[in-house]
């Protein structure tokens, strides 16, 4: 018995439309949700990173190898500096977090969408062997017939 196969019509209306994720994503992120993944792409970074580094290299070296006159920052600031640096962290890791929150969200949302068009273009596939089943099993018997005659 043959399989019938779905003709392109019935397989465009049972599938729904095709979506932009990343645009719907977009659209409905608010704006502290836009500044917290804009945090989390920007502080995840090497450069951040390396800014930060030598920035307290800079900091560091100036007040430990400066005569005592050129720091602007006296023994105390040290402990106040790294107060400062903790608090930044603090502060940092719940935005960063959100931010991959969010990330991770949009994330899903791109792997559903690719699922749908993967199993929309794994029923058109199906379709177009089927009809070529057919073709083959109707080219087959055009060559019996002539090979009869």
């Amino acid at each position: 018995m043959k399989k019938v196969p779905k003709t392109l019509e019935e397989i465009i209306k049972g599938g729904k439309p095709l979506r932009n994720v990343n645009a719907e994503h977009r659209m409905r992120l608010s704006s502290l949700d836009k500044f917290a993944v804009w945090i989390t792409e920007n502080v995840g970074t090497m450069g951040f990173f390396l800014i930060i580094f030598f920035w307290t290299l800079v900091w560091l070296g100036w007040n430990v190898f400066t005569p005592a006159e050129f720091h602007f920052d006296p023994y105390p600031a040290f402990v106040f500096w790294l107060f400062i640096s903790n608090m930044i962290q603090l502060f940092l890791m719940p935005l960063v977090m959100i931010g991959q929150n969010l990330q991770g969200k949009h994330a899903e949302a791109r792997a559903e969408a690719d699922f749908e068009v993967n199993t929309r273009s794994e029923q058109e596939i199906e379709a177009i062997l089927i009809h070529l089943e057919n073709q083959n099993d109707l080219l087959l018997e055009i060559q019996e017939k002539i090979d009869k005659k």
